[in-house]
C-alpha cells in the first residue's frame, strides 16, 4: 500500500512536518525518509542550540519579530528540551558594529524584546575600551538530544513510518502523483515534502522549473569548556565580525562561533555538487584557537576556555539575505503539478512559519485506502 505522503529529510523540520501531516491534516499513512542512520543528527544538532528571541537580527525586522512571536511557542511546546539555566548577555562593540546602542534599544522596544542594562557583575566581564554597552536579554538554548527524543516519540505515537539509511535517488512527477525511488524502496504518492536543507536542489532535481538561490558554507562550531565564572552565562557581541559563546546543553559545554572564523569556505548553489560530499572532503582544520584569542579581547576570561571538540556542518541560507542577515523561510510549491513542496528554514523557530504556510495550503487529494 502506497502512503499518502512522503517526507524527505529526517531533521527537525522533516520530523515536524511528518507529525503535522498526521495530527493536523489527517493523512493516514506518512513515510519519513532519512539518508543517515539516525534522525536529527546533522544541522538540527550541529548548530549553536540558540532559541532565538529577536536580538540576533537587528538588521532584519521581519526575522526578529517572527522570532519574538515564535519564541514562547517553542518553549511551551518543547519544555523538556529547553535549557534556561543561564543568563544570556548581548553586548555592542564600540567600533565596527553595524548598529548603535540607540538603534538596539529602539529596535528591541519595537519588537517587544526585554532589554535591561547589565549590572556591574556582568558588565565587568567586558573590556570597556572595546564594548559600548552590555545588556541582559531573554533568550534560552535547546538540548538537541532531548528534542530528538520528543520528535521520535511523536512520530511513533502518530504511526509515521520511519526509514533510516534511505537515500532518495529519483523524484519524478507523473500524471496523477509523484514517484520517489531509492535503493530498496519505491513509492508512488500524491505529494512529497522536500525538507533536506542543504540538499534541497539535489533532491528534487529537475522537478518543476524552480532553481533555489542558495548559498552554502562549511561552518565550524567549536565546543569549549568555559572557566567557572562563565559556565552559567551566554555572551553575544554584536553586530558585525564578532562572536558568540553560549551553553550547548547536549554536551554540557559551550558553543563558540565567530563571524570571521566559523565560515571555512562558501559557494553559491548550482545544483551540480552535493554539499555534504564537499563537506566530507574538506580538511576540517579547527580555528577554535583563533576564535578564543579574538573573543578574549572583548571578554578577557574567555582566554581560559579549553577547546574540547568541534562540529563541522553545512550552513545554507538564501542569497537574498546576505546583506541584512535575515532568516526568512523558503516555501516552494513546485509548478505546474503542485505535488512537490520544498521547505527551508534558517533557525529552529522558523518551524511555526512553515506550519502556518502549510495551514493555508490545499493539499492534493489524499489516497483512498
Amino acid at each position: 500500500m502506497n502512503p499518502d505522503a512522503v517526507v524527505i529529510g529526517g531533521g527537525f523540520y522533516g520530523a515536524s512536518v511528518a507529525v503535522y501531516l498526521r495530527e493536523r491534516r489527517g493523512l493516514k499513512n506518512v513515510v519519513l525518509l532519512e539518508r543517515d542512520d539516525r534522525l536529527m543528527q546533522r544541522s538540527s544538532y550541529n548548530n549553536q542550540a540558540r532559541i532565538h528571541s529577536g536580538y540576533h537580527y537587528l538588521r532584519s525586522f521581519t526575522t526578529a519579530y517572527r522570532s519574538r512571536v515564535n519564541f514562547p511557542r517553542f518553549i511551551a511546546e518543547f519544555p523538556q528540551a529547553v535549557y534556561d539555566g543561564f543568563q544570556q548577555i548581548y553586548a555592542l562593540a564600540r567600533r565596527n558594529s553595524k548598529v548603535t546602542n540607540q538603534q538596539m534599544r529602539r529596535f528591541c522596544a519595537e519588537i517587544g524584546a526585554p532589554l535591561l542594562p547589565a549590572p556591574k557583575e556582568y558588565a565587568s566581564l567586558f573590556d570597556p575600551r572595546l564594548i559600548e554597552a552590555v545588556y541582559l536579554t531573554e533568550e534560552t538554548a535547546f538540548n538537541a538530544d532531548a528534542l530528538r527524543e520528543i520528535l521520535v516519540a511523536r512520530l511513533r505515537e502518530n504511526a509515521v513510518a520511519i526509514r533510516l539509511g534511505a537515500e532518495v535517488s529519483s523524484v519524478k512527477c507523473t500524471a496523477d502523483g509523484v514517484v520517489v525511488e531509492g535503493q530498496g524502496f519505491s513509492y508512488s504518492v500524491p505529494m512529497i515534502f522536500n525538507c533536506t536543507y542543504s540538499r534541497l536542489q539535489q533532491t528534487v532535481g529537475g522537478v518543476g522549473s524552480s532553481k533555489f538561490s542558495l548559498k552554502h558554507e562549511i561552518a565550524e562550531m567549536a565546543l569549549v569548556d568555559p572557566p567557572p565564572r562563565l559556565k552559567n552565562i551566554g555572551i553575544t557581541v554584536m553586530d558585525g565580525a564578532f562572536f558568540s559563546c553560549m551553553p550547548f546543553p547536549a554536551r554540557g559545554l559551550h558553543s563558540l562561533s565567530h563571524v570571521r572564523y566559523t565560515p571555512h569556505r562558501s559557494w553559491q548553489e548550482d545544483g551540480a555538487r552535493d554539499p555534504y560530499e564537499i563537506l566530507a572532503n574538506d580538511d576540517k582544520e579547527s580555528r577554535a584557537d583563533r576564535m578564543i584569542l579574538d573573543a578574549a579581547r572583548y571578554v578577557p576570561l574567555l582566554r581560559n576556555c579549553t577547546p574540547i571538540d568541534t562540529l563541522f556542518e553545512i550552513k545554507t541560507v538564501l542569497l537574498q539575505n546576505e546583506a541584512d542577515d535575515g532568516r526568512p523561510i523558503l516555501f516552494e510549491r513546485h509548478a505546474p503539478h503542485g505535488r512537490v513542496f520544498s521547505i527551508l528554514g534558517g533557525k529552529i523557530d522558523n518551524i511555526y512559519d512553515i506550519l502556518e504556510r502549510l495551514d493555508a495550503e490545499k493539499l492534493p487529494e489524499q489516497v483512498k485506502n
